[in-house]
């Protein structure tokens, strides 16, 4: 689901979305969304955060896949965070975070936030982000 930037505070009072897609060409505000979105997790006992970036084709996905479905001996719940700097995850990262998307929908143990650059038309169509906008909040940052 297509969520502007300015509701974000409002859609956050109401709750989290298991996951967020964060897409634009301003780093500032993205970052200040992702931050809004840990904080209100971290409130709600999201204790855990892994990071990963995705850097060029050969990206090894399974840790992703993996880290999706696992949780420390001491963490009850997990921010899994995916950056996709050039905004193409390959053949296997289409794959990969159509998995996500998937496994996303319901699980209220993992928060997943997904980080890209501002992306074209013919990305924006993909399978995999069809995905995540089917089973997230997708938000897309504008250049002010």
């Amino acid at each position: 689901m297509q969520l502007a930037l300015a509701q974000l505070s409002t859609h956050l009072q109401k709750g989290l979305s298991p996951l967020y897609v964060l897409h634009g060409d301003e780093p500032l505000l993205q970052q200040e969304a992702a931050d809004s979105i840990r904080a209100l997790a971290r409130t709600q006992g999201y204790t855990e955060r892994s990071s990963y970036t995705v850097a060029g084709a050969h990206f090894d996905w399974s840790a992703v896949l993996a880290a999706g479905g696992s949780l420390s001996l001491f963490a009850d719940k997990q921010i899994v965070e995916i950056r996709i700097p050039s905004g193409k995850p390959g053949k296997d990262g289409s794959v990969a975070l159509q998995q996500v998307a998937e496994s996303a929908r319901g699980n209220d143990s993992t928060l997943t936030l997904v980080m890209l650059p501002r992306l074209d038309k013919a990305t924006r169509s993909g399978a995999w982000f069809a995905a995540l906008e089917a089973n997230g909040m997708s938000i897309q940052i504008d250049t002010i």
